[in-house]
């Protein structure tokens, strides 16, 4: 497995080891917890990472932290605009109902797809730096180094270590199930699989904790990413035209001082 520096290795080993639970309703998510911590690993800050009220689209790398006054209230006038309703039930649900991972198929109108490179390479393509590829390829990623928006952490990653980094689905694809995504047509769900604005290239342990829940369960654990990560869930809700439950609406605007 590809080495976080430090004692990181073991931070997102816990975080791994706690995964079973984080994804259950109702846990209190990790206000208090979180951000860059003291064990020796490198601290990303933001990297390339674009604020996401300026990145609509989701093409411009990464989740820049949310962090003047007036980006707090657009963000909140953002937040305040998303829907709610009660979850679903997950009867029915399968990730193939969204296309296979990671398709190119996609359809036409979602950023990036069918320019010859799968969506998880794309990902990797916008947000990683010091980027190697396959010989001859100017798609297959075989090294890079990633800003890490989810622990705050940098990660040297390469291919043959590729579970170190995940392409996290902001607005999980069960949940999007719950939430009305098990009536849209095949094409509607392939599309918010593999859009740009719902992915996130991430530390893999710390995704895996992260399962299928909404903001009022999980956070990131870096705080200062919180607001940001929160204005994605709405960007993605929104296009979408899918609710949230209402605590997870809830937990958004607090993260952004609601």
């Amino acid at each position: 497995m590809t080495r976080l520096r430090g004692g990181a290795a073991l931070a997102a080993a816990m975080v791994f080891t706690g995964s079973a639970l984080a994804g259950c309703e109702g846990l209190a998510p990790p206000v208090d917890g979180g951000g860059p911590s003291g064990n020796g690993a490198a601290a990303a800050g933001d990297g390339r990472a674009v604020n996401p009220l300026d990145n609509p689209d989701g093409t411009e790398p990464g989740l820049a932290a949310v962090t003047s006054d007036a980006d707090k209230e657009r963000a909140r006038a953002l937040i305040e605009k998303v829907a709610t309703k009660g979850r679903g039930p997950r009867t029915g649900y399968e990730r193939d109902k969204f296309g296979y991972a990671w398709m190119d198929s996609a359809p036409r109108d979602v950023p990036f797809s069918h320019n010859g490179c799968d969506s998880r390479n794309d990902l990797l393509k916008r947000d990683g730096q010091d980027l190697r590829f396959r010989k001859g390829s100017n798609c297959v990623v075989t090294s890079m180094t990633l800003h890490d928006p989810y622990t705050g952490k940098v990660i040297e990653w390469t291919k043959s270590h590729a579970i170190e980094v995940q392409i996290d689905h902001v607005m999980p694809l069960s949940y999007d199930w719950q939430m009305g995504a098990s009536r849209w047509s095949e094409d509607k769900r392939e599309s918010i699989a593999n859009d740009p604005l719902n992915l996130v290239p991430v530390d893999g342990p710390t995704n895996g904790s992260k399962g299928d829940s909404g903001p009022a369960s999980w956070l990131p654990p870096n705080k200062r990413i919180r607001c940001a990560y929160s204005v994605r869930f709405a960007q993605v809700s929104l296009k979408y035209q899918l609710p949230v439950t209402a605590p997870d609406k809830e937990m958004m605007l607090r993260q952004c001082g609601g």
